[in-house]
């Protein structure tokens, strides 16, 4: 079984990621680690993991763990991420990786210097219904795909949450708008070429409250805002010549509804729901990566697929500093 250790006590690994680990086939949870050992004692003993360790540094000198789960504020994911593979571990890193498209040069390095693998959590690479919709479109369901739309959004004024401080990479692009840009990626197997923005700011916490966004993919658009300040939402729609499909809780199913797909169909003038009730992406996630480290050719998301996000990512920021179009290249 695969020894999982974890790197902080963080939210999102309380209710969401140890939960899955705890639920998957092939692995354990091990280790986890707080500078603040009691709080990793605790919540070691909450998930049955059989060693809690005060420090960062222990977790991962420790013989007792095969890979790190890093759920740390951005602007650290990419030290730990490098001294977790210095280590010898695996990494599972939350999204987004980097900061900026070229700090992932270094984990490349890295993972192929100590033969680990590093992986950015896109949970939804792992859903059903994103496989779904990539085949869908693939077999011309919809026919030429022309435009895409996708909204996420949700209502956070907590100035301890990172998410609202600029210094450990908060903001609304980094958090959520990875996830429009990252799902159309997937299933379109394209790049954007350009990217178009609009930012606004907020004045109380300096981070990017609310984006709009338009990347041109050459033969479609997609077009998407978010925001850390307005009402909780998520969708995404593909519309393409001959149809559209719908996804309706595209990228945190269970809290958003479970995951379902409309497909409507022009041509045939009928309609067609998937649905994908008791799906667990998270769990998918875990056991995928876990499976990978085998080295059994198990997809994941690969740090080479994070550089094209992240270039997307780069590019949106800069477009809304310059006010015009930006394009997305790899000298970014």
């Amino acid at each position: 079984m695969f020894r999982w250790g974890i790197l902080s006590t963080a939210k999102i690994a309380r209710d969401q990621v140890l939960p899955a680990m705890a639920d998957a086939n092939n692995c354990v949870i091990s280790g986890i680690a707080s500078r603040d050992g009691a709080r990793a004692r605790a919540l070691a003993d909450r998930f049955g993991a059989e060693h809690a360790f005060g420090s960062y540094e222990a977790l991962l000198n420790s013989e007792n763990i095969d890979g790190i789960y890093i759920p740390l504020p951005t602007s650290q994911h990419v030290e730990w991420s490098l001294k977790a593979a210095a280590a010898g571990k695996h990494v599972l890193c939350e999204k987004p990786i980097a900061m900026q498209a070229g700090e992932i040069e270094q984990l490349i390095a890295a993972r192929d210097k100590h033969g680990v693998l590093i992986s950015e959590a896109f949970m939804v690479c792992y859903h059903p219904q994103w496989h779904k919709v990539r085949s869908l479109i693939q077999e011309g369901a919809i026919g030429q795909l022309r435009q895409v739309d996708g909204a996420f959004a949700y209502y956070n004024v907590d100035a301890d949450n990172m998410r609202n401080q600029p210094g450990l990479g908060g903001g609304a692009i980094r958090d959520i708008g990875v996830y429009p840009l990252v799902t159309t990626r997937f299933v379109t197997g394209l790049e954007p070429r350009r990217i178009q923005s609009r930012i606004r700011f907020s004045p109380t916490f300096g981070t990017d409250i609310y984006a709009s966004v338009i990347s041109d993919f050459g033969d479609f658009e997609l077009s998407f805002y978010c925001s850390t300040q307005m009402a909780l939402r998520q969708n995404m729609v593909f519309h393409g010549e001959k149809g559209w499909i719908e996804v309706h809780a595209p990228f945190n199913t269970g809290d958003y509804g479970f995951g379902k797909i409309t497909l409507n169909s022009v041509d045939h003038g009928n309609q067609q729901v998937f649905r994908f009730s008791g799906e667990r992406q998270y769990r998918s996630q875990i056991e995928a990566f876990v499976e990978a480290t085998k080295g059994d050719g198990t997809a994941i998301f690969t740090l080479e697929n994070s550089q094209g996000n992240q270039r997307a990512i780069d590019a949106v920021f800069a477009a809304g500093e310059h006010g015009d179009w930006q394009a997305v290249s790899g000298d970014m």
